[in-house]
This record gives C-alpha cells, structure tokens and sequence, in this order.
C-alpha cells in the first residue's frame, strides 16, 4: 500500500509568508542555496535573527537546511510552493466566474430594459 502524503499546512504556509524578510529569504533562495550569514547580508539583522526567521520557513516546509562541512545551507522547497500557488489560482478561478456571471446577469437586464 502506496503511503499518502499529508497535504502541506496552508497556515503555516501563509503564516510565514506573511513576514517580509521570510518573503525576502524565500526570493533570495529561488536563485540558489544560501547559508545563513549569505541571508543576512541586505538584512539589517543579526544572523541569529535570519536564522529564526529560516526555521519558521523550515518548520512551514518551504525550506529545508542541510550539512555542508560546518556550514547549513538553506534551500528551497518548491512543492510547498506550489500548494500555496495551487490554492490561490483556484480562487482565482472561483472570482473570475463569479465576475463572469455577473457580467452576464448585467448584459441581460440591459437588453430587458425598453
């Protein structure tokens, strides 16, 4: 028997999402593994402040921090990513036939008018 895998957390996807330096981290990590102190840099930020900031993400599953030497770089997880995508562009969706229908609904009382 195939193993399903839990769906990702979306609050916890959005809730560190939801800070800009983590949005910062995460655009930073689209380009490539980072380490911490890498991460720091533009930051006006201590490393250890970055580095609680990269355990939320860690935690949400956006990222994952490996072992390289005495070093942990910092990577990104895409499929996490994609949940957060998947559920926006599904309300998207929604919103976008809801204006169609609209649409339609105003269309038609125009032409019912004399």
């Amino acid at each position: 028997m195939t193993a399903v895998a839990e769906p990702p957390d979306l609050d916890a996807l959005f809730g560190a999402l939801a800070d800009p330096t983590r949005r910062a981290i995460v655009t930073r990590l689209t380009s490539g593994e980072a380490t911490i102190k890498e991460l720091a840099e533009p930051h006006d930020m201590t490393p250890q402040a970055i580095s609680q900031h990269a355990r939320v993400l860690e935690e949400a599953g956006l990222i994952t921090r490996g072992r390289h030497r005495q070093t942990r770089p910092c990577r990104l997880e895409p499929d996490h990513l994609l949940a957060v995508t998947s559920w926006v562009e599904a309300r998207r969706a929604e919103w976008e036939d809801r204006h169609d229908r609209l649409a339609d609904h105003l269309a038609q009382l125009q032409e019912e008018q004399p």
